[in-house]
């Protein structure tokens, strides 16, 4: 009998243990789905826990959560609890993706989920109903690639402007872009735009409002058909409903549209061979040249610069400036390039240099040769040849080279050591100042003393930061106030910086002051409510208006969930939340 009653004592013992185990778990709506549906992803916990960290999502856009529910229910005495942080997700592209672990901390332990293979396949065919607002927001938002030129020269600028065209029925909040083109044949240059300004256009003949989202400058760096990418944006379109506010006004429901420009393709003429000049080296444009020099007569040793400039409208930066020329007898140092180029619809337009020292070490007259530049004009089809006009460089005094042999004709560039003289550095004027120098002995001086005396005010140092360490480590309960104060400061800083990213911030922001209660007045996970929270203020004296301003940014984070928020009113609730915590530091 003694043996039964102890058996049965450690099933219930086991029991216990087993349903007091932490269980934390991924769950999907679907393994398999097609790239024009979306899924749903639970993950579930039955213990309460802080800092809940999601997983990266790879091969999907987020486009709702997360949302949190709690259950609590009592069974014949026993409490049961669950909760629940839920992301609905949009697939990128088709394939096999891993929804990756989550971490969540409960009870100073790190758990983490299983991770979950789902399979994303071709599009569903969905029934049409012209009442379902995903349908409505699909046949009133197209994107739209503008291409200026689809038959370029090779490395001719050309533009293209992604242009997004919203039906009058629809309005847009937000858009981003969750897959952007390569452009792996071109160079590149895309080019800002400061604000989005609204204009009036058609598509396939009907009336539209527009605005441009994107424009680049590319220059093809490769003859033939090349395939331009589409770009893909994750619009948010606010569709008008059959419900009706309170005023009267029509209610609108917020849908993510998924937009793609389609593959565009442009064929690259290559640059004509018939009447290509010798010096040409891939210039396509308007261009103008010149070499200049900033003086033509000095002293043996003096120095002058020389400039070989070109300046226009076109691929400055993917060509090479011709060399410059000078005799052998003057020392030439490696130029210095400089570019002031800028990148607008038009393509490049500046002005590239380089600039050259010149050091001659012998008496005489030099000549800089002509220098030629060609280039290829895509307007008039042909290639235009600009020439330079020849410097003579005259040495006014220094020794003479007997060596040289028709100076005049010799027009290699070298870079040679220079040849020293007895006078060489005559220029340059030294003067000393010195001063004696005495040694001290090391022993019995200051510094042997402070040496010999630092270990003995060191150690009693070490000593007592090592106890204060111990007991701070001791400090179980300060400990953790501390690592919530300093966690509510970062998901403070890190809402401050997602003020353009509205489920990132009202998520860094609900754990800013879930944080700061924790640190500041105690309040655990499991109490975060509204009827504690007014209790706890009440107990702790802090002003009416501030408890009922604080409850009213948690149930902005809350709200903010499931419904389309403003910048403005982000920016709001920032500035609130510091205000807030401001007045209860104060009160406390």
């Amino acid at each position: 009998m003694k043996l039964k009653t102890h058996i049965l004592f450690l099933l219930l013992l086991v029991t216990q243990l087993l349903s007091a185990q932490v269980a934390f778990t991924t769950k999907v709506s679907k393994k398999k789905l097609g790239i024009n549906e979306r899924l749903r992803v639970d993950f579930v916990m039955n213990s309460e826990g802080d800092n809940f960290s999601p997983p990266a999502f790879t091969g999907f856009t987020v486009v709702g959560g997360p949302s949190q529910s709690v259950s609590h229910s009592w069974i014949n005495g026993k409490r049961s609890f669950s909760k629940t942080y839920t992301y609905i997700l949009s697939p990128i592209k088709r394939g096999k993706f891993t929804i990756k672990q989550a971490k969540i901390e409960i009870e100073g332990e790190i758990y983490k989920t299983i991770p979950v293979t789902v399979v994303v396949v071709a599009a569903i065919a969905k029934p049409k109903d012209p009442n379902d607002p995903d349908y409505v927001a699909q046949e009133n938002i197209h994107l739209v690639a503008e291409i200026s030129n689809t038959s370029p020269y090779l490395n001719e600028a050309i533009t293209i402007k992604y242009k997004l065209y919203v039906g009058s029925s629809v309005n847009v909040s937000n858009f981003n872009p969750i897959d952007n083109p390569k452009f792996a044949d071109f160079w590149s240059q895309n080019i800002d735009i400061k604000q989005f300004k609204i204009e009036q256009g058609t598509y396939k003949g009907q009336d539209y409002k527009f605005v441009v989202v994107r424009k680049s400058v590319l220059l093809p760096q490769k003859t033939g058909k090349l395939a331009i990418e589409p770009l893909t944006l994750d619009v948010i379109v606010n569709v008008p409903t059959n419900r009706r506010d309170f005023f009267g006004g029509r209610q609108y429901q917020a849908v993510h549209q998924k937009v793609a420009a389609g593959n565009r393709t442009i064929n690259v003429k290559p640059l004509p061979e018939a009447g290509k000049p010798a010096s040409f080296t891939g210039a396509v444009g308007e261009f103008e040249f010149d070499v200049t020099a900033t003086k033509t007569a000095l002293k043996s040793g003096e120095s002058l610069q020389a400039t070989v400039k070109v300046s226009g409208r076109g691929n400055l930066k993917l060509f090479e400036l011709p060399k410059l020329v000078v005799p052998s007898s003057l020392e030439v140092y490696e130029p210095e390039h400089k570019e002031n180029v800028r990148t607008n619809l038009a393509g490049m337009s500046g002005a590239i240099s380089d600039t050259y020292t010149i050091v001659p070490q012998y008496k005489g007259n030099y000549p800089v040769s002509k220098l030629e530049f060609s280039y290829f004009n895509p307007k008039t089809a042909s290639y235009h040849t600009l020439s330079s006009i020849e410097h003579i460089i005259e040495v006014l005094t220094g020794p003479t080279n007997t060596n040289a042999v028709n100076q005049s004709n010799n027009t290699s560039v070298t870079h040679q050591k220079v040849v020293g003289k007895n006078n060489q550095f005559r220029s340059f004027h030294t003067s000393s100042n010195l001063v004696a120098t005495y040694t001290t002995q090391f022993f019995k001086s200051t510094l042997f003393w402070n040496l010999l005396l630092l270990p003995l005010l060191v150690i009693p140092g070490v000593l007592l930061f090592q106890k204060k360490k111990k007991l701070i480590a001791n400090d179980v309960k300060g400990n953790k106030i501390k690592k919530a104060d300093k966690l509510a400061k970062k998901f403070l800083s890190e809402a401050k910086r997602n003020l353009n990213n509205k489920d990132a911030f009202y998520e860094s922001l609900h754990k800013s002051l879930h944080n700061y209660l924790k640190a500041k007045l105690q309040i655990e996970a499991t109490e975060f409510s509204k009827e504690k929270i007014t209790t706890v203020f009440e107990e702790n004296k802090i002003n009416a208006d501030t408890t009922i301003n604080f409850v009213s940014l948690i149930e902005s984070c809350d709200l903010a969930r499931f419904t389309p928020i403003s910048s403005d009113a982000m920016q709001q609730d920032y500035d609130n939340a510091v205000r807030v915590i401001s007045e209860i530091d104060k009160a406390l």
